[in-house]
């Protein structure tokens, strides 16, 4: 029995490890955040995606879709 005590121990371990990091996950969708923690690195390495992010942002904010430059879409046979 005292063979399997390491074994156990180490599963725990790895399951409690696991639990934490998905409860971590359901918490940080929750809250929103994450979005801002690459956003600094992004702007100052890439100024595309710097742009890019603004871009998302904006149109996450957005309440209702933009109408298409083209007019509504039509089926043409």
């Amino acid at each position: 029995m005292d063979v399997w005590v390491p074994y156990l121990m180490l599963c725990g371990g790895l399951a409690v490890a696991l639990g934490a990091l998905t409860w971590l996950a359901l918490y940080v969708r929750r809250r929103g955040g994450g979005g801002g923690v690459l956003a600094a690195y992004e702007e100052a390495f890439r100024v595309t995606g710097h742009a890019a992010h603004q871009e998302i942002r904006a149109e996450a904010e957005r309440k209702t879709p933009a109408d298409s430059p083209d007019g509504p879409f039509r089926r043409t046979r």
